[in-house]
């Protein structure tokens, strides 16, 4: 076959081969993996939540497909799990209208509340009811793929939505133990970030294709790259959208907890000059688990290294962040 031609297969087979790798390890994608699986052990409580509620949390996790620490966060800002003195928790409504330890309005009651005791009724001061009913409206509104956005249709405060969710990665870190697997592929119900997909696979494609070229200081390639140069061509040969330097890339977001890291994840480090933790001077793309594709300094060529050295800041999903912007096909920008 023609070079040109050749070389268009080997690349989409290799997409092909890194998706299919992928998805071993990405929710939903076979046995053991996904929201069901990162649960926490039954008959377990859980940073103060009392032991009904948290299996309450599970059980509409599992049925929804939402992280139980998704859940639990909203229930402790709403009612600290209904055990909050306000007014309208367990009776009547408190000044906004709003009712029940999940603090639902009436309308959004009356088409979202769920019977989920089976008694036949859909009990607004009922745990077993309203935090299925939570789970379902969340799920209506996005999550657990546009998470932030179904929590601001919860709530439209943004300081709610972080407060939520920082409530949620504290379940998420008190019981490590606890997420069934263990496996990466937990990482996604309770890092707030979607797994990667096809995008990613064809970022690693670019990023392999550039492996030996040389490091050039500000170069964005076709030709040398320095490391930020390689991380932003390889986003934008996968028709995304991220800022060219590290310090930018890392802020930009959003973050993947450590240990949790997949392929197609940038990967930054804290050192070089007038670098600190929220500006760092390295970037990579992830590959494998302790592997990424980088162009490291001047006399260097792009290469596969380890990222596990002790100037480890952190990991981004490119691919997740809610203001990636899709770069429309045939536009250079």
């Amino acid at each position: 076959m023609p070079l040109l031609i050749g070389v268009v297969v080997v690349a989409l087979g290799l997409v092909a081969v890194i998706v299919a790798a992928l998805g071993a390890v990405l929710p939903g994608s076979g046995t053991g993996t996904g929201a069901a699986a990162c649960q926490p052990a039954p008959g377990r409580s859980s940073a103060g939540i009392p032991a009904s509620y948290l299996a309450l949390y599970r059980q509409a996790g599992r049925k929804y497909g939402i992280g139980w620490h998704v859940l639990a966060g909203v229930g402790k800002v709403e009612s600290n799990h209904g055990r909050g003195d306000g007014p309208g928790i367990s009776a009547g409504r408190n000044l906004a209208g709003v009712a029940g330890p999940m603090q639902f309005m009436p309308g959004t009651w009356a088409a979202f509340g769920v019977d989920g005791n089976h008694d036949g009724r859909t009990d607004i001061y009922d745990p077993s009811d309203a935090i299925p009913a939570a789970a379902r409206y969340l799920k209506h509104n996005g999550a657990p793929e546009r998470v932030r956005t179904a929590l601001y249709q919860y709530n439209h405060s943004r300081d709610y939505v972080n407060k939520v969710l920082r409530q949620a990665r504290a379940y998420a870190h008190h019981e490590p133990a606890e997420l069934g697997t263990g496996n990466a592929g937990c990482a996604d119900a309770f890092s707030f970030a979607p797994p990667p997909g096809k995008a990613a696979a064809r970022a690693i494609v670019f990023a392999r294709a550039q492996l030996g070229k040389p490091y050039k200081w500000g170069a964005t390639g076709p030709h040398a790259f320095d490391c930020s140069g390689l991380t932003y061509a390889a986003y934008r040969a996968a028709a995304i959208s991220i800022p060219r330097v590290s310090g930018d890339q890392w802020r930009h977001g959003p973050r993947v907890l450590n240990g949790h890291e997949q392929p197609g994840d940038l990967v930054f480090f804290n050192t070089g000059p007038g670098t600190s933790t929220r500006n760092p001077g390295h970037v990579g793309l992830v590959i494998d688990r302790g592997k990424m594709i980088a162009a490291p300094h001047t006399g260097t060529v792009v290469q596969v290294q380890s990222y596990r050295r002790r100037t480890l800041l952190g990991f981004t999903r490119p691919t997740a962040h809610q203001r990636a912007e899709r770069i429309p096909h045939g536009v250079a920008r």
